[in-house]
């Protein structure tokens, strides 16, 4: 039931030439597997030609047995037909085992592709795109595909061959009941199929009922302080039952439609079998056909109806296939950045001095280009230096470090590093040479070990703990029962804020970065941590560019320079003392609400 629903958020596309041409790409996966895959499709074909022949030798054997021959032909029909049966038998096994091999392969290399091809987007696609929808197309729409590989496409193939091979043996055998049975099976399919649909339609209305009210059930229950505080239990209680109501009225409804469908199927499917056998019996009482014919006519039609009927539900999950392709095909349209594997060596030839310079640099986000967050700034950033970038917010102070880190690219302008385009330089390189320590911490779900040397992987054991030391974290760190091995649990939710922003500050001195980018990194601490992590931060910018967005100003009074923002422009400029000098300074006013509070 969870997999149908996961599925069925999966939109069914038309069948057109695009969609095809997406699937046909898809199949590039099975490219290097296609020779196990050839071989499964031979293995299908055989099994579906091997239970064609079961209703032709079991109707041969009534015949042999009305014409008296049956002690002759007994031991050969027999044993024909266990010889079938163990060819369809070895054949639907292989056949299965080569297309789970086959499919479960080339869905890890497409996996491997998505994930690798997603990692390597740039922000701008995922301020488009929703991290719970993508994850989805990993998960939802690729096991779509696969189960498409695996089963969807055989049992197309399969019912294609049943349906065209088992009318092909019907017009062979008794061609007359074939069109009387063919001027009559398909129009029950068809209304079938289409009245089943209608039926669930209501399913998916209660469903969707179902859903609403479980909504309710969970916004009360979320916010029952305030369901409590302003006496509303009666009106969710009333909000509750009157969803319910809704529920049980489409339920009732689809009820009747089903039990109509029930007589529906039961009078047209009986009903056709009753006309298949009743034209029979004249044909057989004119000497038209025998017994044993009719008899395997009756299994033919009953395969050739149940094939057709399924291959409704096919078509729709190939048309589910078609949605999934085109949504991963989206991604794979989108262009990455270019990412290089970068050298882990301090001395690298493409080593930075930390020099920055933004050159009448404007912005906007891409998903609001109208937007201008940044206007025409100018500044320089000199190697070693301590510069501060104070204002209200959304002044533009945030887009700075995304800039600097080259998240995103200007919109006119351009940034340079050590008096060079940032264009001259890989994105890697420039990267590699940057540490952000944010406000909201984002630790990995691992042990503590594993989220300092994601600064810098394949770190020696010393390396590790002379950074955690640096950072104030070993004083916590050893505390631990397993030390360096503790899980720190989802998103760090085992540590205490001040424990986790020491974590990602061990982590960027294992950096050993040449630019350093401090987001508010203390803003939401107590007195006793912010103290630990000062101490942290004030060692690890000895020695490098340190640009801090600060909340509180008295974190940034040794600052050489400090930008002023205000409406992503640069207001004012200079050292605290300077600043502070300024009467009607929008910094020294900051610093004034922020003493009065």
């Amino acid at each position: 039931m969870r997999d149908n629903l996961k599925y069925d958020k999966i939109k069914r596309r038309k069948i057109t030439r695009k969609g095809l041409f997406n699937v046909w790409k898809l199949f590039g996966y099975i490219k290097p597997y296609r020779l196990e895959y050839g071989l499964g499709l031979f293995f299908l074909l055989g099994a579906s030609l091997a239970n064609l022949a079961f209703p032709k030798l079991l109707g041969d054997l009534v015949n042999s047995g009305n014409t008296g021959q049956l002690n002759n032909d007994l031991s050969n029909l027999i044993i024909l037909l266990v010889i079938i049966l163990i060819v369809q038998a070895l054949f639907s096994y292989f056949r299965t085992v080569l297309f789970v091999n086959v499919t479960e392969k080339s869905m890890a290399d497409l996996r491997r592709k998505t994930y690798s091809h997603l990692v390597k987007l740039p922000m701008r696609f995922f301020d488009k795109n929703r991290v719970g929808e993508l994850n989805s197309r990993i998960s939802a729409d690729v096991s779509l595909v696969q189960e498409t590989l695996t089963s969807t496409l055989a049992d197309f193939i399969r019912q294609v061959v049943i349906i065209s091979g088992g009318i092909i043996l019907l017009l062979s055998i008794v061609p007359q009941l074939t069109l009387f049975m063919l001027a009559i099976l398909p129009v029950v399919v068809i209304l079938v199929f289409f009245f089943g649909r209608f039926i669930r339609r209501f399913s998916k209305d209660a469903q969707k009922k179902v859903a609403e009210s479980n909504t309710i059930v969970e916004e009360t229950l979320q916010g029952i302080t305030s369901v409590k505080g302003y006496t509303n239990e009666f009106f969710e209680i009333a909000r509750y039952h009157k969803k319910i109501l809704e529920v049980a009225q489409i339920g009732m409804k689809s009820g009747r439609y089903r039990g109509a469908f029930s007589v529906f199927l039961i009078l047209s499917v009986f009903g056709s079998l009753v006309a298949v056998v009743w034209k029979g019996a004249i044909l057989m009482s004119q000497g038209e056909m025998l017994a044993g014919d009719l008899f395997s006519f009756v299994i033919y039609s009953a395969y050739i109806g149940g094939n057709i009927g399924g291959m409704a539900a096919v078509i729709t999950r190939m048309q589910r296939f078609i949605g999934a392709t085109e949504d991963l095909f989206e991604i794979f349209n989108a262009e990455e950045e270019t990412i290089t594997q970068v050298s882990t060596d301090s001395e690298s030839a493409n080593r930075l001095t930390g020099e920055i310079s933004f050159e009448n640099l404007s912005f906007a986000y891409p998903s609001r280009k109208d937007e201008m967050v940044l206007q025409s700034i100018n500044l320089t950033i000199r190697p070693n230096q301590m510069i501060a970038l104070v204002g209200p917010s959304g002044a533009g102070k945030s887009s700075i470090a995304n800039l600097i880190l080259r998240l995103y690219e200007p919109t006119d302008g351009k940034i340079m590093y050590d008096k060079h385009p940032a264009g001259d330089y890989e994105l890697s390189d420039i990267r590699n040479h940057i540490a952000l320590v944010p406000q909201d911490i984002f630790l990995f779900g691992g042990s503590i070990r594993e989220n300092i040397a994601y600064g810098k992987p394949g770190a020696s054991e010393d390396a590790i703990r002379k950074a955690a030391e640096k950072a104030n974290a070993w004083e916590f760190i050893s505390r631990f029962p397993d030390e360096l091995e503790t899980i720190v649990g989802e998103r760090g939710t085992q540590l205490s804020g001040g424990q986790r922003q020491r974590i990602a500050i061990a982590r960027a001195i294992l950096n050993d970065p040449r630019i350093l980018i401090l987001d508010e990194a203390t803003s939401s601490l107590d007195a006793e941590s912010e103290k630990l992590v000062q101490e942290a931060l004030e060692k690890l910018m000895i020695g490098r560019t340190s640009i801090v967005i600060a909340h509180r100003l008295s974190t940034i009074h040794r600052a050489d320079q400090i930008f002023v923002l205000d409406q992503g422009s640069i207001v004012e400029l200079g050292t605290h003392k300077e600043l502070m000098e300024k009467t009607e300074g929008v910094y020294r006013k900051l610093n004034e609400l922020q003493l009065i509070q």
